[in-house]
């Protein structure tokens, strides 16, 4: 088993998203949707696992103002925290997107089940979610306002299309590979989404104690990338035995 633990300065990175509507409060805060972005069938048994760690003097964490759209602000207890960083009590990092950046082998991977993305609250659920080129991407509005989804792609086509309150669900597909494509809508400028679309199955986004599990490798070198909407990307060489579980940590830190 190989452990990397890596400390890059991050560059930061911030995107302002907006959305708009009203309607009825809702009664409480929703939960996250489940993805149904599950790997392919897997090509091994090996895999790597680590956990996505913040370094450094805590970053002050604001509370989304809602003020100006009062029907969305009526649909929490209390204002909700950006999520822009979510650390835990000892600096875990939720939200890095982890993938297999090159290593595998030549060949194509069948495409999965849709991932689903939900507004509840007027915050997109869950914030950051990686697909497979080509893979369904579902967008369900369970707020009773209006939504506008914007993503703003490098590489990927731009489109911007409105969905009304509890409207039909919008599925959408990204041909191309890209990491941390923002989304946004046009009237809400606290909604941001975060989409990872790489050609093949092996990738997660570390949870609430920053720990994620790329499995179904087969066996060999790989290099793995984390990314982070705020600190930036980084990269770790790692070697796997097939049935055996190597390890790649990330330790992030802000820009001085």
């Amino acid at each position: 088993m190989n452990r990397f633990a890596i400390l890059i300065p991050a560059t930061a990175g911030l995107f302002l998203m907006s959305c708009g509507g009203g309607g009825e409060p809702a009664k409480k805060d929703a939960e996250a949707p489940k993805s149904s972005a599950t790997p392919a069938a897997p090509a091994g048994n090996a895999s790597i696992s680590g956990k996505a760690i913040y370094s450094g003097a805590k970053p002050v964490l604001r509370a989304v103002s809602m003020d100006a759209t009062p029907a969305c602000a009526r649909m929490h207890k209390e204002p909700p925290k950006s999520e822009e960083v979510v650390l835990g009590a000892d600096g875990s990092l939720k939200n890095v997107f982890v993938y297999v950046k090159a290593g595998l082998p030549d060949q194509k991977w069948p495409v999965p089940g849709k991932v689903t993305v939900d507004q509840v609250g007027c915050v997109y659920k869950p914030h950051v979610v990686g697909l497979m080129a080509g893979q369904d991407i579902e967008f369900l509005n369970s707020d009773e306002t209006n939504h506008n989804i914007h993503p703003l792609p490098r590489v990927n086509r731009e489109w911007n299309e409105s969905q009304p309150p509890k409207g039909d669900p919008k599925v959408k597909q990204f041909p191309k590979e890209e990491i941390m494509m923002p989304v946004k809508c046009n009237v809400h400028p606290w909604m941001r989404l975060y989409v990872n679309v790489v050609a093949h199955p092996y990738f997660a986004v570390s949870g609430d104690d920053g720990t994620f599990t790329i499995p179904g490798l087969p066996a060999g070198e790989y290099t793995v990338e984390a990314a982070h909407e705020r600190f930036g990307k980084q990269e770790a060489k790692v070697k796997v035995d097939a049935s055996g579980t190597a390890k790649a940590d990330f330790v992030f830190k802000a820009v001085e």
